[in-house]
């Protein structure tokens, strides 16, 4: 179910701006560094290897099933986090979390991860999906409303510098994402090819404390990197739903930053 709690506003007209312009907004101590340490000792206890012996980390990354309970029901339902959505989708428009998805654990490693293309997160199956293969994500679609998807969010659970594998974001490349979606239509596109849209567009990387919290427009062309430093770098990357469809044609006008930075995107007045 929606939310239906009122919070107070945690973001800037400023920071909302530049959501809308580069895709983006970063929220520094959006949780402690206390609830991050204990998440890690629990994902540590999941994972293949020792936290204190290198010789251990044999891969570069490692996922992790997505995690209910504390601490991450705490973290995924912070109120700043819950404001700055209602700021930036709309109140009512998006769906709360019990917990967090998957976590992709990276460790220095000198092997390429091997999933580090430059991509956007697909939102939902198409009517050519396998019925029985709903879980092959490789199938799935996106289209120019965003269907099914409110938001990208980034949660840093460790402290990740620019050696610790942070996602690389092609600041802006969300309005080439939307005009390349746009002849689509509402069917959307699958399998998609993005090394070369938005590549243009300047770079940067989701670096920042643990208890760091990346907010993302859902077109934000990204990817991940090969780890260079020396601590393993824990991670989330929650996709946040829809209870209200995205509309770019609103009778009442009330568009969302969402909305507004598509319909900017495709030269709509």
């Amino acid at each position: 179910m929606p939310s239906d709690k009122q919070y107070p506003a945690a973001l800037s007209s400023a920071q909302i701006n530049d959501f809308i312009d580069h895709g983006f907004v970063r929220i520094d101590d959006a949780f402690s560094q206390e609830l991050a340490a204990e998440a890690r000792a629990i994902m540590w206890r999941d994972l293949p290897c020792n936290e204190h012996d290198p010789a251990s980390w044999k891969f570069p990354v490692v996922r992790l099933p997505g995690y209910g309970g504390e601490p991450f029901r705490t973290i995924a339902n912070a109120p700043v986090l819950h404001a700055a959505f209602d700021q930036l989708v709309g109140q009512g428009r998006w769906l709360p979390r019990d917990g967090l998805g998957t976590f992709p654990v990276r460790f220095p490693h000198p092997d390429d991860p091997g999933d580090a293309g430059w991509h956007v997160d697909l939102s939902f199956p198409g009517d050519d999906c396998d019925p029985n293969e709903r879980t092959d994500f490789s199938a799935w679609r996106v289209n120019v409303t965003s269907r099914g998807r409110a938001l990208l969010t980034l949660f840093l659970f460790s402290d990740v510098g620019e050696d610790d594998a942070p996602t690389r974001i092609r600041a802006g490349s969300h309005m080439d994402m939307a005009r390349y979606l746009e002849p689509a239509g509402a069917q959307g596109r699958s399998h998609l090819m993005l090394e070369h849209v938005g590549a243009d567009r300047p770079q940067a990387l989701a670096t920042g404390k643990a208890g760091t919290i990346y907010i993302c427009h859902p077109f934000l062309i990204h990817a991940a990197q090969k780890h260079r430093g020396t601590t393993p770098r824990f991670f989330a990357q929650p996709s946040i739903g829809l209870a209200q469809a995205y509309q770019l044609d609103r009778l009442d006008k009330a568009y969302s930053p969402v909305e507004i930075a598509i319909r900017r995107a495709l030269g709509t007045k």
